[in-house]
């Protein structure tokens, strides 16, 4: 099945991933791309609707395509869900992880905040986390590097989040749980990281590839701590320069 439709998805939504499949060895595209354009349909699905139990069905229909597939049923014709369902298929993914990550984005669908900081961190373990750890499965990790893969996924995603906080103040979220303050989980995303880099070894180098979709992370999260008001106002970023070097010296060193 053509890899295209996932490869514009990305392209379009997520430039920034796009260009580290593009650092990674091509034999990882067929791989990575139906992964994350599927990321991309999960994340989108709270928000293109206007009513959350719309949305909600978006997301059931999801967990419903990654069940079948785990059932063996025939795959689906939907531009990303039919290669989503082949990688599932082919490469083994856990299918319970990735309920959990469509399942997460419940929260997007609803306007309340987290209740505190335990559950904005479940959330990204769930999300980010999890698509980390698919994303190395997919390329052939064991099972030994799950916690490293996690602890890399969790620190980009609270990247991301960081990055996307004042959009989503913007558009009616509360994103920061009570009690918490860009700072400290700024500081917990550096935490994770450096989880990852402690167990780095559990990561083989045909894997790591996959981790090139953080490389923006330590950077990011040192930023924000330094500057909280920058993630206060939208303005949590990289310049160009900073982009292109770091993403060129992941690719060629394979360190994070």
């Amino acid at each position: 099945m053509s890899l295209d439709a996932c490869a514009q998805i990305v392209e379009r939504n997520d430039p920034d991933r796009f260009l580290a499949v593009m650092a990674a060895p091509l034999w990882t595209r067929g791989l990575l791309l139906p992964l994350y354009a599927f990321n991309l349909e999960v994340a989108r699905a709270p928000w293109v609707a206007q009513e959350p139990l719309v949305a909600e069905m978006r997301l059931q229909w999801w967990r419903d395509v990654v069940e079948a597939a785990g059932d063996g049923a025939a795959p689906p014709a939907h531009e990303v869900a039919g290669p989503l369902h082949h990688l599932i298929r082919d490469a083994g993914l856990p299918v319970g992880v990735l309920d959990r990550l469509i399942a997460a984005r419940r929260w997007d669908c609803w306007r309340e905040p987290f209740d505190d900081r335990a559950a904005l961190e479940s959330y990204l373990d769930d999300s980010a986390g999890g698509l980390m750890w698919l994303a190395v499965r997919a390329l052939g990790a064991p099972d030994a590097a799950e916690g490293a893969a996690r602890a890399y996924g969790r620190a980009a995603g609270m990247a991301a989040f960081l990055r996307a906080m004042a959009e989503l103040r913007a558009r009616g979220r509360h994103p920061l749980p009570a009690g918490a303050d860009v700072a400290g989980l700024a500081r917990r995303g550096l935490d994770w990281l450096a989880e990852a880099r402690a167990a780095r070894r559990r990561l083989p180098g045909a894997v790591r590839p996959a981790l090139l979709a953080g490389w923006q992370a330590g950077a990011l999260l040192r930023k924000a701590e330094a500057v909280p008001d920058l993630v206060e106002g939208g303005q949590l970023a990289l310049s160009e320069f900073a982009r292109r070097r770091l993403l060129l010296w992941q690719a060629v060193s394979g360190r994070f």
